[in-house]
């Protein structure tokens, strides 16, 4: 039995780290230039779309999928999860728990990107945590101090008038956010409700400095097998390799 891991999250690392020495694949988007090891074979970039995505799992004589991808790789689970009812496949995705508002925070759900813009105004200092594969969506912020933070030094210019790349390897501190926000004097966070604790410390930071955070809601949940135990996905995925 073959797994396919397809990865991209601490989750997935932590699930390819505990199959090491298994029948496993993993896949990467290719989204990072140095991705962390995973220590399983892996390999990175797409599959050239649904027929691409067919071949390799016949080629490699996949027998299972569990999909760990980002909660917003919403495009990647369907067409996995779709492939692999058409072939008989099983497939599960692994769907961490979203991040839920404590006391002091300051959170307004936005349903697209292009919403930022009504609810900040002109002049404003806005941090992206939101990734570089969404930044043209954020258009319409001109006119505010824009900074979009990824892991790779930028290939080219700011997608549009002023905004400005913040090259940075999570993990962050809180301490390391706080003084971060402080520094670029932010007044707006946004960020993707991706969930899971290492990168909830900078809602901790904008809590502390009471900083207004947009919320992007999640994809709407397909029907699928999802689970959001990561214990539960480990044993599946465990059961299947």
């Amino acid at each position: 039995m073959t797994l396919l891991l397809l990865a991209g999250t601490g989750e997935a690392r932590a699930i390819a780290l505990a199959l090491a020495g298994r029948d496993v694949i993993a896949s990467l988007a290719g989204a990072t230039r140095a991705p962390t090891d995973l220590g399983v074979p892996t390999r990175s970039g797409g599959f050239d779309g649904p027929a691409g995505f067919t071949a390799f799992l016949a080629e490699h004589n996949i027998t299972a999928v569990l999909d760990a991808t980002h909660p917003y790789a919403a495009r990647i689970t369907a067409r996995s999860a779709a492939i692999c009812a058409a072939q008989d496949i099983p497939f599960l995705q692994y769907l961490r728990p979203p991040w839920t508002p404590d006391a002091g925070d300051h959170w307004t759900t936005i349903g697209a990107e292009e919403d930022a813009a009504d609810l900040i105004p002109q002049g404003a200092t806005v941090f992206l945590g939101t990734g570089r594969q969404t930044l043209s969506r954020f258009v319409n912020l001109q006119g505010r101090r824009v900074i979009c933070r990824q892991i790779d030094p930028p290939e080219g210019p700011f997608p549009f008038p002023g905004g400005e790349f913040l090259v940075g390897r999570p993990p962050f501190s809180v301490a390391h956010e706080t003084a971060l926000f402080r520094r670029l004097a932010v007044d707006y966070l946004i960020v993707k409700n991706a969930g899971g604790e290492a990168s909830r410390t900078k809602l901790i930071a904008a809590r502390q400095l009471n900083i207004p955070v947009l919320m992007l809601a999640r994809p709407d949940p397909g029907d699928w097998p999802c689970v959001s135990a990561f214990a539960d996905a480990r044993q599946w995925a465990e059961a299947r390799c």
